[in-house]
Parts: structure tokens; sequence; C-alpha cells
């Protein structure tokens, strides 16, 4: 390795965000780099955000961890969807599911076949029912999905729900079986380069000093280190996504094992449940702005559906991200980049993508202004469009019964979530992209799911007969009941393929 190089990475903060990162570093670039991690025992993880997204499993298999060894030590059930309950309107419920809707190709994308019956006044199935991916999550039942592109049980996808507490151990045997250091012990003080600005070492509370080439802020919403040492502006979204409080709270599992996230809106906010293999995670996400912490904590108590396994826990937050997230030698992943509330389960995803995009982008030798400049566009475009999605749930409702639902539904939006919404209400047109988290599916999911009907279809559906169409819609709802029905249970098939290890 030159001198010049760059080979010295320490990651200050441990949790979900440092080990990740610590293991992608350490697995993905072997030989390379030496990774020390810094972390104080003294200092809590947050630890609540419990479900994630599909793309978890690509990150997983390209560390060679094994799927059931991973699930059984994290307690982790599997998540087809988010069931969304009285948000668009009161009574209200839908999935958004991780797959497609329909079956088979077409001229255009099967959810304007849907439309162009239904304007047409055509009975047709509703929309859910025509996604394998909803069914599977309805009726709490999985199996995996097939590899044959050919069959309907190819059109879904599954991400989890696990014990956030048991994931970042998890992952630190696996970074410290690749070669990752830990040290134990606060940051009392930083150095930086009298010229460039960059950092140079650490001192700890015990004197040591750890110099470093690189240095990963995984530090939380302290951001020690692109925040606090650096000055790295915050943008602050408050204003479309208000919501600064969650009160959270395991309870004993009361209900169905469902493969599924829900999220029910409340009066200020809303409350999701998490079931695990051996309790059901529960919180509120609220604005102070109209309820206060102890009214929260107090609704969220009287709404779980089981026996309460811990007082409720505060966590105080604000809707945004840093103007950059690498700047001079400091990069930083996870909250000390950004934060978007848990609706969506994109939490452990933003830091997936940041540990993602800094390996693609690793220096061959010193840091160089191009690789700063594509991972800040990468990173600034995942969050600016999660945004969008996230304020597309708050904005596209008819509820008016208190000062909260009423705020968000009148209030400005970004251009950019305005010119999407004006082309699905105009002809049902999704805007696709090559990169983002959340896809046509995604879009079309919320916009149904909460009354944003188009006015017109896209007039390549036109094409078919309407009662081709109709027999079509019809086989595929039968195709789809027949591979449901032919799955097990989803705790039936979470006891024969990762039953939970003992705690210890």
């Amino acid at each position: 390795m030159k001198a010049d190089s760059v080979q010295r990475i320490v990651i200050v903060g441990g949790g979900t965000a440092g080990w990740m990162t610590a293991a992608g570093l350490a697995k993905l670039l072997p030989r390379r780099i030496d990774v020390r991690l810094v972390e104080s025992e003294a200092i809590g993880i947050v630890g609540v955000g419990e479900a994630t997204l599909p793309h978890i499993r690509a990150f997983n298999e390209r560390l060679g961890i094994d799927e059931a060894e991973f699930m059984a030590a994290t307690r982790a059930t599997f998540k087809i969807g988010i069931e969304f309950n009285d948000w668009g309107a009161i009574g209200d419920s839908y999935i958004h599911p991780f797959g497609g809707f329909g079956h088979g190709t077409g001229a255009v994308d099967f959810h304007q076949y849907w439309l162009r019956l239904k304007q047409a006044g055509v009975s047709v199935p509703d929309l859910q029912e025509l996604s394998m991916g909803v069914q599977v999550a309805r009726q709490a039942r999985f199996g995996l999905p097939s590899a044959d592109t050919s069959s309907i049980a190819s059109t879904f996808g599954y991400a989890y729900q696990f014990d956030a507490t048991l994931y970042a151990p998890f992952m630190r045997k696996v970074a410290e079986a690749a070669g990752v250091v830990r040290t134990e012990g606060r940051v009392v003080g930083v150095s930086q380069h009298p010229e460039s600005g960059d950092i140079t070492s650490l001192t700890m509370e015990n004197g040591d000093v750890i110099e470093g080439d690189l240095f990963v802020d995984c530090s939380g919403f302290v951001s020690l280190l692109l925040g606090k040492t650096l000055g790295e502006p915050f943008e602050d979204w408050s204003h479309w996504l208000p919501n600064d409080r969650a009160v959270a709270m395991p309870c004993k599992t009361a209900t169905a094992l469902t493969a599924l996230t829900t999220v029910a809106a409340m009066p200020y906010g809303w409350r999701w449940r998490i079931p695990l293999q051996n309790r059901t995670g529960n919180g509120y996400v609220y604005s102070t702005r109209f309820i206060d912490d102890a009214a929260a904590a107090d609704a969220l108590v009287a709404a779980v559906e089981g026996t309460p396994m811990a007082d409720p826990r505060l966590l105080k937050f604000v809707a945004g991200r840093r103007r950059r997230s690498w700047v001079k030698n400091v990069v930083s992943v996870g909250l000390a980049s950004g934060f978007l509330e848990p609706l969506e389960s994109t939490s452990i995803y933003l830091t997936q993508i940041g540990i993602t995009a800094l390996i693609e982008l690793f220096p061959e030798k010193r840091i160089a202004d191009i690789d700063r400049d594509e991972f800040n566009r990468l990173v600034d475009l995942e969050y600016d469009r999660i945004r969008d999605f996230l304020i597309l749930h708050y904005h596209a409702t008819t509820r008016n019964d208190t000062p909260y639902w009423d705020y968000v539904r009148t209030m400005s939006i970004p251009d950019t979530l305005a010119d999407k919404l004006e082309l699905f209400r105009k002809r049902g047109r999704v805007v696709k992209y090559r990169e983002g988290v959340f896809l046509d599916a995604s879009w079309i999911a919320v916009y149904l799911g909460q009354g944003v009907v188009p006015e017109g279809h896209d007039l390549r559906a036109d094409g078919p007969p309407l009662d081709q169409l109709a027999r079509g819609m019809a086989h595929v709802k039968t195709e789809i009941a027949q591979a449901v029905a032919a799955m097990a249970g989803h705790r039936e098939y979470l006891e024969r393929y990762c039953p939970m290890e003992p705690m210890a």
C-alpha cells in the first residue's frame, strides 16, 4: 500500500449504521484497508427501526450471511409489505406490497389496462386483489418467491422485521470475523489538518489518539464529525414532514404473526405495529405542534394489542438531511447524514445506500472531488425521492378530523411531487427512474390506496377488447388465490425455517 493512499478507516459509532458499515467495508474491500470502529457502551442505540425493505437481502447476500441463521439470531419475521389503515380516509385500508400488480406483459403497465376497464364501467377486481404480495400478506402466509418468471409466485419480494438491538451485535460478529478492530470509549477531541481541514485523529477519553485517512461518521443524530466538527448545514424538512417525536414500546404478541408491518393513522400522526418472533414492536410517531409527549404515550398504551413489556420510550428527531454527506475526508452514514421518519421503513435502506456508494466510489489513492460529488449526488437523490414519497401519504388524504390532518392535507408540497401527482391524475402515468428505491408499483399502491384516481389512461391500453381484458383480470385473481392457498402459514414457515435462538 502506498503511503499516499487511503488505508486507515476509522468509524465513529456502532449501532446498526456503524456495524453495517464496518462489515461492508471489511468484507467487500478485503486486504485493501484496515477498519477500526470506535464506540462507547455508555451510549445507547436508537434501536426501534425493526422493519426493512427488500434491498437488505442483497446486502446480506453480498456479505455471505446465511438468511436462516440471521433471522434466527435477530428474532426475525418475513415482511411482504406495509398495511396502511385510515390514511386516505377513516375506515380505508390498503397494502403497499413488495412486488407488482398483475402478471404477464403488454404494451403498457398492468394498471393501465385495469384503469381502462374501470373507466369503461366494466366490473373488475380491486387492484389489491391482483397483487400476489398483497394477498400473501393479507392471509398471513409465506413461501419464497418462485425463480420461474412465468409463475405468479415470482411477482412478489420480501424483506425482514427484526429486533434492531440484536441486529447490530450480529453485524459486529460479521465485521470482527473479517478483521475489524473495535475500540471502546468516548471521543473527547477531534484534530484537523491546519490547512486542508481534514480530520487527522480522534482523542479518546483515556488519552489515546486514533489516526486515520478516512473517517466514517456513524454517531447518529449527534453527527459528531460531519455536523459538529465540520459544521455541515442541516436542511430542515419539518414544514413538509412535521412529525418530530416517537414513543416506542414492545408488547407480547397477541395477534396474528403477519408478514407485514401495519401503520395506522392516528389523530396527530401514526402508529406502527411490527410483529417479531418473540414480541411485537409498537410506536406512535407524532408532531408536538399538535399533541404533547404525555398524551401521545397514553394513546400508544391504550392502542397496543398485547401486554406491554416496557414503559414507552421517547425519541426526538427532525426530518431532513445534511446538505452534503461526504465533506473533506468524512463520510456520514445513517442518522449522522439525515433522518426520514420510519413510515416506509427506509432508515436501514439509506444506511445501506451510503455504504454501497462508499464502496463503489472508494478512493484508489487520495480522495478526489469527483468521488465526493458523485457520492453526494446519489445520497441526495435517494433522500429527496423518499421525501416526496413520504409527503404523498400525508398530502393525499381527505381527512379533516383534526388540525394535524388539516395541516398536512392543505400544506404546500415540493414541485417535484406536485408534478408527479398531476401526471398520475391525468392518465395514470408514474414517473420512472433509473435510480431511487420506490418503483412504479409502490407509487400506484399509495396513489390508489389514498384516493388519487386518474381521469384517463394510457391510450395504448385500448388495444385489446374489453372482454379479453376482463377475462385476463379474472384469471390473474384465480391464479393468485391458488398460489397463496398452496403456501404455509407464516408462523409455520418460520418455525420450520428459522426458529429463534434461545436468549443467552
